[in-house]
């Protein structure tokens, strides 16, 4: 079984690549995601550069802004 902060490691990053690809992919900046999701630009940076870790709440609101969720699988299929 791997270590669970490494688990959590490639978690944070994946989280990351998806947030800016998907606001990319859209074509919103950071201040327009902030705006649909109810939260300040620079979380959104923060979010995006991991020097923050969310509560689970601005992260949903994030996401559901981007048309996504997350989703729970166990550790050996992701």
């Amino acid at each position: 079984m791997e270590d669970p902060l490494t688990t959590f490691s490639v978690f944070k990053i994946a989280l990351m690549l998806e947030l800016i690809r998907a606001r990319n992919e859209q074509g919103l900046s950071q201040q327009k995601l902030g705006e649909l999701a109810g939260v300040s630009q620079p979380v959104i940076a923060r979010m995006e550069t991991g020097k923050t870790s969310p509560q689970l709440d601005t992260v949903l609101k994030v996401l559901a802004s981007l048309g996504k969720t997350l989703a729970v699988i166990p550790l050996d299929k992701a």
